[in-house]
């Protein structure tokens, strides 16, 4: 086993203007699993997040809805704790962007990096609707790529080649609030001047600390220039008030990766950990976040920056996921390809998604195609049909001719020994995020147990009373061969395992837990842990989420 670290995990902030969907759950699914693989293995690792609360779109919605922002944002973390519980994504600690701790590390971090001489106040023209009176949020204004030409991109980057520019760069520029064209006017704004920091940034930027592709990406950016980075915002806005600024509030992706740090002070006033022994420059603990392709410059530039400007240690690494799709495509809500995590539970259970994510899921950029019929085929032919079908057959003949005990021997001990064998290098595989590799290897052990059943035929070795102690043996192999399968797909599949260790009358299971075999023990009558998934039910999701994203009438 490897030495003991200190790991602090986040993921990036869900917004607190709309429910969790599957998009999120992909980054939610990768960054648990790898949490939950780490404390097993023995190692102190904290996973916090936050909801990401403050802007222009929770404002307006707000306004919408006849609410205070405050009580908008209340409503959607109830939903946001509700759903990811539901999911077993299992936070130590999650809050809220808007919180005393996130103001305190904003209003720090800026005075310290105003301090040093890397902010400029300028007077620029920002895009203002003049019909609603009010200066656009980069993500109010849409408008075709400068770069590539891709018509509807929103107004700081483009999802089609990853240009990243000004709002005002857009071709043939709207309004996403009213419809028409904005107007420039002018207004004193604040600015990072990212160049101050490109030394440091490009030191940080190494591929022991970032994927390749994402490694290329900055790359191309540094070799463009980097650009200054507006944090300011004009009133009226919901968020932090610039201290010395009237009227100016942070920018939400200035106050939001700081929402990892409120959130870990929060667990720390509330568990007594030492926050700065995480988070100082000199830190020897890890810190690891997870996010997805499209917010790269927020989390890969200006966050490393702000921490190094603000007197912290930046992040041991950044790994970046791609973008879901449903059948091939984008979601949509008129397709009813975008599921709310909440519509895929009204009909499926967690471990069925989860399991199909960590298959697909790699160490890379690609994105990821959640395949209707790939689902259903993958979760039953796998999770029950080789898995859960060890423990259905072996637990129910356990009953019946050794009074559900194990016996005191195994018929095979070096294909348990293969197992547990097994078990390093799956551990390092899931360990670099390389999990549907991980996920492969697993399967191949659940054959090889099927395979071994299907030999040693103990339904005809129970035909013959005087081999009942071969009986014994052969079915305690099969079982502790599922006890050490159920180690290994413990952080994809908590649900079912915490299912599986009922059955089995074990405890929560380690990692090292898998080497030691389950002998003369005593285990529950099988009940059914994983039902066979229907395609109707997926049917039946997507109808519900087409009537959920229907324009209303």
């Amino acid at each position: 086993m490897p030495a003991k670290r200190k790991i602090l995990v986040t993921h990036a902030l869900p917004y607190a203007n709309g429910p969790i969907h599957l998009g999120h759950l992909v980054e939610s699914v990768q960054t648990d699993l790898w949490v939950r693989l780490q404390k097993m293995r023995g190692h102190k690792c904290i996973f916090v997040c936050a909801d990401d609360t403050h802007g222009t779109p929770v404002m307006l919605l707000a306004e919408r809805e006849g609410k205070t922002p405050e009580e908008l944002i209340e409503g959607f973390e109830r939903e946001h704790r509700r759903d990811y519980a539901d999911f077993s994504i299992d936070f130590d600690h999650f809050h809220s962007t808007h919180s005393p701790e996130n103001r305190f590390f904003s209003e720090q971090i800026y005075r310290r990096v105003e301090r040093d001489g890397h902010i400029e106040r300028r007077r620029v023209r920002q895009f203002f609707d003049p019909e609603r009176e009010i200066f656009l949020a980069d993500r109010f204004v849409r408008g075709m790529c400068p770069r590539c030409s891709t018509p509807d991109q929103n107004g700081d980057n483009c999802d089609n080649c990853g240009a990243v520019y000004e709002p005002r760069d857009l071709i043939d520029p709207q309004s996403v609030l009213s419809g028409v064209k904005p107007i420039e006017k002018e207004s004193e704004h604040l600015f990072v001047k990212m160049s101050d920091f490109e030394g440091v940034l490009r030191a940080w930027v190494t591929p022991e600390r970032l994927q390749p592709e994402v490694v290329n990406k900055l790359e191309e950016w540094f070799s463009e220039g980097l650009r200054d980075w507006d944090i300011s915002r004009d009133a009226p806005y919901f968020g932090f008030e610039i201290p010395g600024a009237p009227g100016k509030y942070f920018y939400v992706w200035l106050d939001a990766p700081i929402g990892y740090m409120a959130a870990f002070k929060a667990y720390c006033d509330r568990q007594g950990v030492d926050f700065d022994e995480y988070w100082r420059v000199d830190s020897e603990t890890e810190l690891y976040h997870f996010i997805g392709k499209d917010i790269l410059n927020f989390h890969c530039l200006f966050w490393p920056a702000m921490l190094h400007g603000g007197g912290y240690r930046m992040p041991t690494a950044v790994y970046v996921h791609g973008f879901l799709t449903v059948d091939g495509v984008k979601m949509s809500k008129s397709r009813g390809t975008f599921i709310n995590a909440r519509t895929y539970l009204d009909h499926l259970g967690q471990d069925s998604l989860r399991y199909y994510l960590a298959a697909k899921l790699g160490p890379g950029l690609g994105d990821l195609d959640f395949s209707i019929d790939d689902f259903v085929n993958r979760v039953n032919s796998d999770l029950v049909g080789k898995v859960v079908n060890i423990a259905s057959r072996s637990g129910g003949l356990l009953h019946r001719y050794c009074d559900g005990r194990l016996g005191p021997e195994l018929d095979a001990p070096e294909l348990l020994a293969e197992f547990v064998e097994a078990g390093e290098e799956i551990a390092a595989t899931f360990d670099g995020r390389d999990y549907n590799r991980a996920i492969r290897a697993i399967m191949a052990l659940a054959d090889r147990a099927n395979r071994y059943i299907a030999d040693r035929e103990p339904w005809a070795v129970a035909k013959d009373e005087s081999r009942s102690a071969e009986l014994q043996a052969i079915l305690t192999t099969a079982l502790n061969l599922f006890r050490v399968l159920m180690v290994y797909l413990r952080p994809v599949t908590p649900a079912l395992v915490a299912k599986a260790e009922v059955l089995m009358k074990i405890p929560p299971q380690s990692w090292s837990d898998a080497s030691q075999p389950l002998l003369d023990h005593e285990i529950e009558p099988y009940e059914p842990l994983l039902t066979r998934v229907d395609r109707k039910s997926l049917e039946a999701m997507i109808e519900d989420s087409r009537i959920e994203g229907a324009e209303p009438g």
